[in-house]
């Protein structure tokens, strides 16, 4: 029996299509809700765009791909990068005038890149944002993630540059930034399983992109979304509909979680 189920946002709980939520989502969630299931968000989001899904029965989020978990207000688990590790980042991404966020409570970026529409897409594909993030204040500050955006060519530079850290990439032109530290989803929803006292195989989890695959691997049921890449559809247990076609609902009913 599943017992708790976690959803990538964008592409998943809301549209590919408009970014918002369909009906039978919003319906879907409040029956498991009602069933005493846990529903759990777990998305690159910084954790201040995840208010929304408070008010549907949410009370347990994984932002940042899985770097700050909360429960009902209760830090479960954090991975903070070094503070050395953003400063020269920073400087180096300042010299070669790409755009970095960070991702502390909130998102915030490095003030470059604006104008590259690789940017404006990026941000409205991966976060749902139609309008540039406020600059950085202050580097002092805890966070949890930084990305960099750049496509392949660009980011060999920093590759080389950086060969203590990791970039993975989640998007055509967004790359997450990881120390030696593990930030994933799977590990941000061990830690969730683990505080509920709750096992894998008790898990389901939703997702369309390529920072959600381990994650569909981890639980017991993965679910790609008919609007996701190829590679995650190949490693998940179910491919369902696109999120604009009610995809949530039709595999949740499917295997008869509600």
């Amino acid at each position: 029996m599943y017992k708790i189920v976690f959803f990538d946002v964008d592409g998943t709980l809301l549209s590919e299509v408009d970014g918002c939520m369909p009906s039978s989502t919003k319906e879907a969630l409040g029956k498991l809700t009602a069933k005493g299931i846990k529903v759990v968000v777990a998305t690159g989001r910084p954790y201040s765009l995840c208010e929304e899904f408070r008010g549907l029965g949410v009370d347990t989020i994984i932002s940042a791909n899985g770097a700050l978990v909360q429960s009902n207000g209760e830090v479960i688990h954090k991975s903070l990068l070094k503070s050395e590790t953003v400063r020269e980042l920073s400087a180096f991404a300042g010299n070669n005038g790409h755009g970095l966020s960070y991702f502390t409570g909130l998102l915030t970026m490095n003030g470059l890149g604006f104008e590259d529409d690789r940017m404006k897409r990026a941000l409205q594909e991966t976060l749902s944002l139609t309008e540039y993030p406020e600059t950085m204040g202050s580097l002092s500050e805890e966070i949890y993630c930084m990305c960099l955006y750049a496509d392949e060519h660009e980011a060999q530079k920093y590759i080389e540059q950086f060969p203590r850290l990791r970039f993975v990439r989640f998007h055509g032109y967004v790359m997450n930034v990881l120390e030696e530290t593990e930030v994933s989803k799977s590990t941000a929803i061990r830690k969730v399983l683990e505080h509920f006292g709750l096992s894998p195989a008790e898990a389901v989890a939703f997702g369309d992109g390529g920072n959600d695959i381990d994650m569909l691997e981890y639980v017991g049921l993965g679910i790609a979304m008919g609007n996701g890449g190829e590679q995650l559809k190949q490693k998940a247990d179910f491919v369902t509909k696109k999120a604009s076609e009610g995809g949530i609902a039709y595999a949740l009913q499917k295997y008869g979680v509600i």
